[in-house]
């Protein structure tokens, strides 16, 4: 009896004390995307893995059900790459990544983020692609990501965004022409502006990937 007992105990304890089932899996999605990441001035510090979930640490909001809602790393000073992890983030609403260091691709997997209200990733280096994947964002107002180094045109598929109310693409290499339907017959020139896109588009007349 005494023997079982011990091996009760030292069961439990095991489950207290080991970082891989104390981790859930969005915190696990944030400390991948940590590991991607320079980080000179230690903003991500409060960032420990071992913890239950990472409602605790800094610039991680979640709700009350301890999901992971807003991320704000804005001005942070931190560089490096994203990845696939955080499409893991299923319940994210804000995505603050504006002002800092990133470089590579914006993810396909950030077209996962259903909830995502809002996603700022300007004055970074992203290269590439806008994702086609944004079209899913059903409940995206505000897209910028101005201010970077992406290339191509603008995917179509974005005029679904029936609730988009802010799209900044300026200061970008994209090319092509600049689509007049759904959300887009509201946003001002400025939104384009210093790039290599034409328009607004005048269909029929010339593809949308014109001067590409």
């Amino acid at each position: 009896m005494a023997f079982l007992s011990l091996s009760l105990f030292l069961s439990f304890a095991f489950l207290l004390l080991s970082p891989a089932i104390s981790t859930n899996s969005e915190g696990s999605a944030l400390h991948a995307m940590r590991n991607r990441l320079s980080d000179p001035t230690n903003v991500l510090q409060s960032w420990d893995p071992t913890l239950v979930n990472p409602c605790t640490w800094f610039h991680v909001s979640c709700d009350n059900n301890n999901h992971v809602i807003r991320l704000d790393l804005g001005n942070s000073n931190i560089s490096g790459t994203l990845g696939s992890e955080l499409g893991e983030l299923k319940h994210l609403q804000y995505l603050e990544l504006y002002m800092n260091d990133i470089s590579g691709k914006i993810p396909e997997e950030l077209g996962n983020l259903k909830n995502l209200v809002s996603m700022d990733l300007y004055n970074n280096k992203f290269e590439g692609k806008i994702p086609k994947s944004f079209s899913k964002l059903n409940s995206l107002k505000f897209l910028r990501v101005n201010n970077n180094k992406l290339s191509g045109t603008i995917p179509r598929e974005l005029t679904k965004l029936s609730n988009l109310k802010v799209f900044d693409v300026s200061n970008n290499d994209l090319c092509g022409t600049i689509p007049v339907d759904g959300p887009f017959t509201t946003f001002p020139m400025e939104s384009f502006e210093n790039t290599r896109l034409s328009g607004p588009e005048l269909k029929g007349l010339a593809p949308y990937d014109f001067g590409c």
